[in-house]
C-alpha cells in the first residue's frame, strides 16, 4: 500500500507541475500579446497613396495616424503662382519648394490641421485656397499661410516617393531636404 501511495503522490506532483508550467506559458503569451501594438496601430503607421489618376485642383483627403492628410494636384497656373511667391516659413524659398514633384506633376501634401489651434481648414477650389473657419486663418494652394492667426503653413507629413505612389510615414530624401531647409517641422 505504501508503494501505491508513493506512485500516486509522484503522479499528482508531476501533474500539478505540468499544469503550473502550462499556466505559466499561457500567462507569458498573454503578457506578450498585450505589449504588441494593435494591428490597427501597425497599419496606421504607413499609408500609400497612388497619385497617377489624381485630378487637378481637387482636394483628396486621406487618413494617416488619425490625422487628415490633404493632397492637391497643382494645375499649371497654380505651379506658376507658386514659383513667384516667397514661402512665409522659409523666405529664401518660393512656395514651389513646399510642393512635391512626382513625375511631371506637382502635389501639395499636408497634414490637414490648422497650425493655430488644430481645426480642419476647408478647401475652396474656386479661389484655390484653404479657409480655417475657427479664426479666419487662410492658406494658399501650397498650404502656406496667407492670413493670420496661423503661425506657419500646414505641416508636411513624412513621406517617400515610390514611382507614382506617395508613402506616408516613411522618411525619404525629399522630406529630409524639406526638414533641413526649414520648409516644414517634424510631424
Amino acid at each position: 500500500m505504501a508503494n501505491n501511495t508513493k506512485g500516486r503522490r509522484d503522479f499528482m506532483g508531476m501533474a500539478l507541475g505540468g499544469f503550473t508550467a502550462l499556466g505559466g506559458i499561457g500567462a507569458l503569451y498573454a503578457m506578450k500579446r498585450t505589449w504588441d501594438p494593435l494591428p490597427s496601430v501597425k497599419a496606421a503607421g504607413f499609408t500609400t497613396i497612388d497619385l497617377k489618376d489624381a485630378p487637378e485642383n481637387v482636394l483628396v483627403t486621406e487618413k494617416w495616424r488619425g490625422k487628415p492628410i490633404f493632397v492637391l494636384k497643382q494645375s499649371k497656373e497654380m505651379v506658376e503662382k507658386a514659383k513667384k511667391r516667397k514661402d512665409s516659413t522659409a523666405p529664401s524659398f518660393t512656395d514651389l519648394d513646399r510642393l512635391i514633384k512626382i513625375g511631371d506633376d506637382y502635389y501639395m501634401v499636408a497634414v490637414g490641421l490648422c497650425t493655430h489651434l488644430g481645426c480642419i481648414p476647408g478647401y475652396r477650389p474656386e479661389t484655390q485656397d484653404f479657409l480655417c473657419a475657427c479664426h479666419g486663418g487662410m492658406y494658399n494652394g501650397t498650404a502656406d499661410v496667407t492670413k493670420a492667426p496661423p503661425p506657419r503653413g500646414l505641416d508636411i507629413p513624412p513621406f517617400r516617393i515610390d514611382g507614382t505612389k506617395l508613402v506616408l510615414g516613411e522618411t525619404g530624401p525629399e522630406y529630409k531636404k524639406m526638414l533641413e531647409d526649414g520648409i516644414t517641422l517634424p510631424v
